[in-house]
């Protein structure tokens, strides 16, 4: 029997994740929540992107949504400008009894030591009132900073530092909030956004760090950042909006999680708006932009991995991947235990959302 699976959220991520519920035979769509009054009323396939009409309705509340009585709910709501009210969404539909698998809160990816209690014990009585289970993932955040270097690391006798990078062009990205409200990118640089406010980057990736330390049976100390930004020397345009003259065109940001004196595990990410900025900065392996895990040990590694799409460019490759990786493991969510879940508690997801052959010509 198909799992009766309801959807929130049709942006960037959420819009592929919606594709994968409907096109895989694993899953029955039960219903869709939209939070642009617009977008309510309108077809599943149609926000979906898909030349398909599939009968159901989009509405605009979490109430109506649970009203289709699904299995599970794939939450993919903004949360990086609306935490509290997507962990809010997230406890309500777990007390009615519905597993939630979703790209946010990008906190609770793993929450301890991270976000403070009195926000994560309402989740997990949530959780264990509805007999219902969450995974939040990602890619960076996500299953580059746990899925990838842990299966490196779990291969070396020794090992003295996980770092995971993100190197890429964002010249694409049409995500306008995250681009300009959250990274800042075109504002001056005597504005601070939100991204690089004093703890915001170790409240985004503690949650990576505190978990690769757990899977390492490691103790991580306190959680360091620093960041370095490059004005345009010239306006251009990018998807997104405009960058004028003077305006961030280029990010480069690292935490490190300290053992002691040591930076144990390294999260980075140098984000650039145009291949032609910071020459001297670290290069992504595929124009465009890759992911890249070095593992230092006995054996140490080396690795990058380069997403590329029929569909589009690196970025786009990267959101169907965070897709990919939500509606996948829906499954393993509704078996898994009531509470909090992370990449440490399910199994290993191996099966696509379809496995297809080529179509020959």
């Amino acid at each position: 029997m198909p799992i009766r699976v309801a959807h929130v959220g049709t942006g960037n991520v959420g819009r592929l994740a919606l594709t994968g519920l409907i096109e895989s035979p694993r899953y029955e769509l039960t219903g869709v929540c939209v939070s642009t009054p617009g977008k309510v009323g309108r077809d599943a396939g149609e926000l979906a992107g898909l030349d398909i009409t599939t009968d159901i309705a989009a509405v605009g509340d979490i109430d109506a949504l649970l009203a289709t009585e699904p299995e599970c709910v794939v939450y993919c709501a903004m949360g990086d400008t609306r935490l509290h009210e997507a962990i809010e969404d997230c406890r309500r539909i777990l007390a009615a009894g519905v597993n939630v698998v979703g790209s946010a809160p990008g906190l609770l990816q793993y929450p301890w030591r991270v976000l403070p209690q009195k926000y994560i014990d309402p989740v997990e009585e949530a959780a264990r009132q509805g007999d219902s289970s969450l995974f939040i993932t990602g890619v960076d955040p996500g299953f580059a900073n746990d899925l990838l270097p842990f299966a490196l690391t779990g291969t070396c006798q020794t090992v003295e530092q996980v770092r995971c990078m993100e190197i890429a062009d964002y010249a694409t990205y049409d995500g306008v909030t995250v681009m300009f409200d959250v990274m800042g990118f075109g504002k001056p640089l005597d504005e601070t956004p939100m991204l690089l406010r004093p703890g915001v980057l170790s409240f985004a990736w503690g949650p990576a760090i505190r978990q690769l330390a757990t899977g390492l049976g490691i103790t991580v100390d306190t959680i360091t950042e620093r960041y370095e930004r490059i004005p345009a020397a010239e306006a251009f345009d990018i998807v997104a909006g405009h960058i004028p003259e003077g305006g961030l065109a280029a990010l480069r940001f690292e935490l490190c999680g300290m053992v002691g004196e040591h930076p144990a595990i390294v999260i980075e990410h140098i984000t650039r708006l145009r291949e032609d900025l910071c020459p001297d900065w670290p290069q992504p392996a595929q124009a465009g932009g890759s992911y890249r895990v070095e593992i230092t040990g006995e054996p140490s590694y080396f690795v990058d991995i380069c997403p590329t799409s029929r569909k589009g460019d690196h970025n786009h490759a990267a959101i169907v991947a965070a897709a990919g990786r939500i509606v996948n493991a829906i499954p393993a969510v509704v078996t898994a235990a009531p509470g909090i879940r992370t990449m440490l508690d399910l199994p290993l997801v191996t099966a696509p959302g379809v496995f297809t052959t080529p179509v020959r010509q």
